[in-house]
């Protein structure tokens, strides 16, 4: 694949693909433009890493010193263009894009690079030469623990567009050791195992202890019992070390960095407590210090586990403000040019605090005043909302401020006296407004709102959908938008192709390479050119081809690695995300049932056979959800042991839901279930994935999937349910017992989990899902929208036996899917709300 301008092609046919390997003595040079040059061939690296790393002989390494030495190798290639990324940007005093999250998804690092750096060819050279067993290596690589669900998949989508397209950007987030768990099933039951991601450390790193910061904070730790605690009114000094990987950018001309925080305490060692034999306690401080990064998302069931997370908000924001801070001093004497040299965008409400704490750094370490320091603030940050459910928008106790950061406390308090004086004067006699725009909520115990202090905070707040943007306006938050109408605007979420289709699925990648060049990886726009080969005989033949080939390897995967059989001739029916009562898994369980039902009562029902597809986590508090995944997993067994469905219909759920896992099954499937009550998914990203990987969509008329269907025409989706208008509109009404007493498909389904049908061994365990249906109003109305949802997989099941007319459907899918690429989403970002120009790197 050569690095030449990606530019559109003349006209769209189908062509042989003729293997094009790059030029890799050209690769090498761009990789190696330094002072420093490599002896040997291209492939004495990866030797040269086993002998002096290891001091093993590469005949003898394990698949996992084969893998770090691969990836170090990969590293070195790309070293010297990521020094010369950082000092381009240096040289030119670039304004630069700084984003905070405390999610970062990134699944696998290795392939990936690979796939950037226009290597593959190299690898594939060095594999077949060194007799390695690629797939083996692979799997060594855990995937980073460093997110949960699709904040931090955006996110990581997002620096993979910034790099792409050349854009001087640094993310920022934190070193967690352990990721959220590992997944797994006993008797059906949910169990959450240590994710020790950095059990055996990370090739893609590196420490940058020497630009280490210091956080001041009004509080230390204490281990206790295995947590840790917060110990008010006993400052202590924290260091936030760095340790920054690289993000290549498509093309590997631009390098990024997604900078990492690891907490760790000040040199502090008590020679006292080591001479009585009292080691633990002679490291006390540091493995206290050090505790505040170990774990993404302590448990939020407990106040010290709430604290822990407001902690790792703060440290996240103070170490991420510093760093930048003194790389705009370097260049800048003047503070007035801080908005012009740096775009600060805060994903989520968890960095919040950054408000405060900007405004601290320019008034009291600056010595600025309150206005011009005001204006430098919201002229500098800006802020995305993901999500308009209550919980999501963080509350935190005003006493957790006045224990930890009573300064930025000081700051939030005079923001919100000035804020609330011009809610008065713009719109008198209305205290209840002011009252719901404060940023202190007056309830018992008070607490700070960290989605409105963003939003007062930052020049621009956008929302990740249109109708997620208009729901955010005129209901979450009403009153902030009809004060500051100017700063609301929309950007819808998108995903990166050259992972989600180019790398994860390179059969299809090759199809339509074949047919309209290979231009499309960085302008998914090209897609819109497979349009006028939806009708093509022979393309549908070879997209029909490509699908059947990535469901027999995901076939084979699954058998190699879980024992588990599945048949690639059936329709591959897949919902992975999250495991949420407003996602619906138990709607599309219920579905299942329904299905199931019919083919007992008639077994020679017309039918194409289907397996089921689930995989997604519960946060482990989250009763209900565990509960919803022991259901499905116990109907998974019912249906396996019942021979008048055997090869009719296969529940499967995949534990250890991951990047990793998406990529094999995204491919795979045919069709893709987003069936969020309409208006609670803020956007949805699977979705995208999906559709750009010729899945059909079922889904209900929420977040993306709308755009979804303005783009690819509703005719090409099977969309059902109720609306956002009408979830609203029948809230005073709805009665979930209505539909069980008139619609007999619903209640014969809910009929039999009460029966125990479902749970002979455990009677009355999924008594509480009936209840949540029936007995406590259906909240997300599961039966309004279960005799529709039935009624679209109906239609669907019929559509997919006519071959022909399913890939035209599918094919259009896929070419409609160019406006839910990232890099769409970036440049708008880049042109209507950072102002950042491309820095290429010479």
């Amino acid at each position: 694949m050569s690095t030449k301008t990606l530019t559109r092609p003349d006209a769209a046919k189908v062509v042989p693909l003729a293997p094009k390997p790059p030029d890799i003595t050209k690769l090498l040079e761009q990789y190696g433009t330094g002072t420093i040059r490599f002896a040997g061939t291209e492939d004495a690296l990866y030797d040269r890493h086993l002998v002096f790393d290891r001091a093993i002989d590469p005949k003898v390494a394990s698949a996992r010193e084969r893998f770090e030495a691969v990836s170090h190798a990969v590293r070195d290639v790309l070293a010297q263009r990521w020094v010369k990324t950082k000092t381009t940007y240096e040289q030119q005093n670039a304004k630069r894009i700084y984003y905070l999250s405390m999610e970062f998804l990134l699944g696998r690092s290795l392939s990936n690079n690979l796939t950037n750096l226009l290597l593959d060819p190299v690898i594939q050279q060095v594999v077949k030469e060194k007799a390695i067993d690629w797939p083996e290596l692979i799997e060594e690589e855990p995937d980073a623990g460093l997110g949960n669900g699709g904040l931090g998949r955006l996110a990581a989508c997002f620096l993979d567009s910034m790099a792409t397209m050349e854009l001087p950007a640094t993310g920022y987030g934190l070193r967690y050791e352990y990721g959220m768990f590992r997944q797994s099933f006993v008797n059906g039951w949910q169990q959450e195992n240590p994710d020790n991601w950095l059990r055996d450390g990370d090739p893609w790193e590196i420490c940058r202890r020497h630009e280490k910061v210091d956080i001041k904070l009004n509080v230390t730790f204490k281990l206790r019992d295995g947590r840790v605690e917060v110990i008010p009114d006993r400052p202590s000094t924290l260091f936030g070390i760095p340790f920054d990987r690289p993000v290549v950018g498509y093309g590997g001309k631009t390098i990024n960095t997604l900078r990492l925080w690891a907490a760790a305490a000040a040199d502090f060692f008590d020679f006292q407590e080591f001479g009585t034999g009292d080691f633990v306690g002679a490291l006390g401080g540091t493995l206290e210090a050090e505790s505040l990064t170990r774990v993404l998302y302590p448990d939020d069931s407990t106040t010290a586990g709430q604290q822990l997370r407001f902690v790792q908000e703060y440290f996240l924001v103070a170490c991420s403000l510093a760093d930048l801070i003194r790389r705009f001093l370097r260049h800048n004497s003047d503070w007035s040019k801080l908005p012009e040299k740096a775009a600060i965008q805060l994903n989520d409400t968890h960095p919040s605090m950054a408000v405060a704490e900007l405004m601290r750094i320019l008034v009291d370490d600056a010595h600025l005043g309150w206005d011009e320091a005001w204006e430098l603030t919201t002229k500098t940050l800006g802020y995305t909302n993901h999500t308009l459910l209550p919980e999501a928008l963080e509350k935190w106790p005003v006493a957790w401020f006045e224990t930890l950061v009573p300064r930025q406390l000081e700051i939030i308090y005079e923001v919100n006296r000035r804020l609330l004086d011009q809610v008065r004067e713009r719109f008198p006699n209305d205290e209840g407004r002011v009252e719901r725009i404060s940023l202190v909520e007056e309830t018992s115990p008070r607490k700070i709102r960290m989605a409105n202090l963003a939003i007062v905070g930052s020049h621009s707040t956008n929302g990740v959908a249109a109708v997620h943007s208009k729901l955010l306006r005129t209901t979450t938050v009403k009153d902030l938008a009809d004060m500051f109408p100017e700063r609301f605007n929309n950007k819808t979420n998108g995903v990166t192709p050259r992972r989600w289709l180019h790398q994860s699925n390179p059969s299809l990648a090759r199809v339509i390479t074949s047919a309209i060049g290979e231009n499309w990886i960085g302008n998914l726009d090209q897609l819109r050119d497979l349009k006028a080969l939806a009708g093509d005989s022979g393309f549908r033949q070879a997209f029909l081809g490509a699908k059947r080939e990535a469901k027999v390897c995901f076939a084979d995967w699954l058998k190699r690695t879980s024992g588990q059989v599945v048949d690639p001739d059936t329709i591959f029916d897949s919902q992975i995300k999250r495991i949420h009562e407003y996602k619906r898994q138990l709607l599309n369980a219920l579905r299942i049932i329904v299905v199931y039902n019919r083919l007992r009562e008639n077994p020679n029902l017309e039918m194409v056979p289907r397996t089921f597809f689930f995989a997604g986590k519960a946060a482990p508090a989250y009763r209900l959800a565990k509960l919803i995944i022991k259901f499905i997993n116990n109907l998974a067994g019912t249906i396996d042991n019942d021979p008048v469905v055997r090869g009719r219909m296969k529940v499967v759920f995949l534990p250890e839901y991951n990047v990793s896992l998406a990529e094999r099954l995204i491919p795979a499937s045919d069709v893709s279930n987003q069936i969020s009550t309409a208006g609670y998914e803020a956007s949805g990203t699977s979705n995208m994935k999906f559709m750009m990987n010729g899945a059909l969509t079922v889904g209900t008329r929420d977040g993306a999937t709308i755009e979804m269907a303005e783009e690819a025409g509703e005719e090409n989706l099977f969309l059902f349910g109720l609306t956002v208008e009408q979830v609203e509109n029948s809230r005073s009404w709805y009665s979930p017992q209505w539909h069980y007493e008139h619609e007999p498909e619903t209640r014969a389904a809910i009929d039999l989990i009460s029966s125990d049908y479902f749970s002979h061994y455990e009677p009355g365990a999924f008594e509480p899902l009936r209840d949540t249906l029936l007995l406590f109003g259906d909240h997300y109305m599961h039966l309004a929208d279960l005799k529709s949802y039935v009624e679209a997989q109906q239609r669907l099941g019929a559509l997919y036996r006519d071959r022909g007319a399913w890939a035209e459907k599918a094919i259009l899918n896929v070419a409609s899917s160019g406006k839910f690429s990232s890099d769409r989403t970036i440049h708008e970002y880049t042109t209507q709300i950072w102002k950042v120009d491309p820095c290429p790197i010479p």
